[in-house]
């Protein structure tokens, strides 16, 4: 059957840690920061997972030059780029490293059939399922490739209720006030 739906290809990277999942969506929490930082803490906290995790995530994507970071009371990440620049894919590879989809192990070359060595006809060429595997990787990276960050954020903006995005830019000012003075806001 050939890979050729979405919900084919999202089948076939089932492999990639949760780690991408953690990123993009702390990511996405970015999108409306501008110029202000918003801290590893924070990000994590506002998502409902760990700050060490979040802070090793962006620490891959710093070194991908996807974020910066700011240092300080106000410090934190933000984007390094335009999210109109910032590929799914580019995410994927900083955050899981650049991967094969499938490792062929080369079982066509064990057949209980064959003697040592097994025989030319058997291992000539790349093997028939690496070639689908193959095939099915450059359809994912290529599907990745197409998405942007600004993608997804739009998408999430048409979805969410008018007047989130102030609440999520209330919640994260009053973070930073609270870490500036000591006190809950």
């Amino acid at each position: 059957m050939p890979w050729q739906t979405r919900t084919d290809i999202v089948y076939v990277m089932a492999h990639l840690t949760v780690s991408v999942e953690y990123g993009m969506h702390c990511l996405l929490s970015l999108l409306d920061a501008g110029d202000h930082p918003r801290s590893a803490r924070d990000l994590a906290q506002f998502q409902g997972i760990s700050p060490t995790y979040v802070a090793k995530i962006f620490s891959k994507l710093q070194k991908a030059g996807i974020v910066e970071a700011a240092e300080g009371v106000r410090g934190g990440y933000r984007l390094a780029r335009r999210p109109e620049t910032i590929t799914v894919l580019q995410l994927v590879d900083a955050i899981e490293g650049r991967k094969p989809l499938f490792d062929c192990q080369e079982i066509r070359s064990r057949c209980v059939l064959f003697e040592d060595p097994a025989p030319d006809w058997a291992t000539r060429g790349v093997c028939s399922i690496h070639t689908i595997m193959l095939k099915a990787e450059k359809a994912m990276r290529d599907t990745l490739a197409s998405e942007t960050l600004a993608d997804i954020g739009g998408r999430v903006e048409r979805k969410a209720p008018i007047g989130f995005g102030n609440e999520t830019k209330t919640w994260f000012s009053r973070r930073i006030a609270e870490r500036r003075t000591g006190n809950p806001v």
